[in-house]
């Protein structure tokens, strides 16, 4: 008979858990499919007397990850403990370095880490997976280094942080402030200990980067995305955005230019009835466009035990199949250094200021405007609030940067109250 492929897992919350329970409650299924047993070894966590809801008996324990990538009776170390260094990190190369397989779910690790950890992994004649770590039950990184490896990657677009979409969604559906919507998430359990990494943008560019490395074959190069969390959107923002047709989403874009590697993770107008327009909830969608097959679009949920499990498990899988892929799709030694460029392909922006009440005021706006070179395409004006009355304006194609200097231009007038608020619209 075959001899199984033994893991060692370490951290066993909710992900970590669900491994388990798939790999009994699905042995024979996982054998019939795979031409061998997977079986645990051990397994690690900080707590041994918590209630995970599946029986951990079978398993030897250890205390200390470290110990549990190091042992004789682990060929795959399989890393859910979290953080971009510490305890995650440090197991992680030493089962690297003991010439043990690893799968992981841990995208601020590779964020981080990613070209001297896949360097690590070929140097000891191991595979280092991490399906898990972008899109949760999504498999987007088997599609790009194997489905979609034919194909010059011209574009990767997507939701990929579901907290973020569901945030915004109960904004538009229920009519709630983003204060209300962010606490309804925190209380449901959504968001992270340090909540900036949802909110923020943070969490989705790890994400987004991973995927552009895989892309375009460069190094990961999470410092060069520019990020923008869903702080600043207010509930009149998602209003009017409905009003002229778009939905407001926290979007990722990555595409190589002339000018370097353009990575992008910010909220923006998308056409409400696009795919991106309709997914609602914590769901994720990544869109990947290809010389050769098109666009590619993937739907499906972004976290949660279920879906992340599966995906740690189609890794483990193909290890226990024989599978040996490159980390990034190709040997870490030939992934380019990555020069990157801020965003600087034209599209329309979305504008929402407060006017104060001063003759003139929206002249010198559009002044403004047209001194950078930007023409108006669409304004409103609303009933005058407090001391301030709401303008919304959306351009036609335009520049970051152009729109930068008349944001500038703009606030030294003296009649816009408080700093506007620019969205890009992206046609999908």
């Amino acid at each position: 008979m075959t001899e199984p492929l033994r893991l060692g897992i370490a951290g066993l919350g909710t992900v970590g858990a669900g491994v388990v329970k798939i790999i009994r409650q699905k042995a024979a299924l996982l054998t019939e499919r795979t031409g061998r047993p997977i079986t645990i070894s051990a397994v690690a966590a900080r707590n041994r007397d918590k209630d995970r809801g599946v029986s951990l008996s079978d398993y030897a324990w250890e205390d200390d990850a470290v110990a549990l990538a190091k042992r004789d009776d682990v060929d795959v170390f399989v890393e859910l403990i979290g953080g971009s260094d510490g305890p995650a990190k440090a197991a992680t190369e030493a089962a690297l370095t003991a010439g043990k397989d690893v799968v992981t779910a841990n995208k601020a690790m590779l964020a981080h880490h990613g070209q001297a950890l896949a360097q690590l992994a070929e140097d000891n004649g191991c595979v280092l997976r991490f399906e898990a770590a972008v899109a949760g039950g999504i498999p987007v990184i088997k599609a790009l280094t194997e489905g979609l490896a034919g194909n010059d990657i011209t574009q990767v677009m997507g939701v990929m942080n579901g907290t973020c979409n569901y945030i915004l969604t109960r904004m538009e559906n229920a009519g709630l402030s983003y204060d209300q919507a962010f606490d309804e998430a925190d209380k449901l359990g959504y968001l992270e200990a340090d909540p900036e990494l949802d909110v923020g943008g943070i969490d989705a560019g790890h994400k987004l980067a991973l995927l552009a490395a895989i892309a375009y074959g460069t190094q990961v190069a999470f410092d060069a995305v520019e990020l923008e969390g869903i702080g600043k959107v207010s509930i009149a923002d998602i209003r009017q955005a409905a009003d002229m047709g778009y939905k407001i989403k926290l979007l990722g874009v990555c595409r190589m230019t002339g000018r370097g590697l353009e990575q992008r993770m910010a909220p923006c107008l998308v056409p409400a009835t696009s795919p991106l327009g309709q997914l609602d909830g914590g769901t994720n969608m990544v869109m990947i466009e290809g010389d050769q097959v098109g666009q590619i679009v993937m739907r499906g949920a972004g976290a949660g035990e279920g879906p992340t499990a599966s995906a740690v498990m189609g890794d483990v899988m193909d290890i226990a199949r024989g599978t040996r892929l490159s980390t990034f799709g190709q040997p870490a030694s030939s992934l380019k250094l990555v020069t990157a460029a801020q965003v600087a392909t034209p599209a329309p922006y979305y504008l929402r200021m407060g006017l104060i009440d001063k003759p003139g005021a929206l002249a010198k706006v559009a002044t403004a405007l047209g001194e950078a070179g930007i023409s108006i395409n669409r304004m409103r004006q609303y009933d005058q609030t407090n001391d301030a009355a709401p303008v919304l304006i959306v351009t036609h194609k335009t520049t970051r940067a152009a729109l930068d200097i008349a944001l500038v231009a703009m606030n030294a007038t003296g009649v816009v109250a408080g700093d506007p608020v620019a969205l890009r619209i992206e046609s999908v």
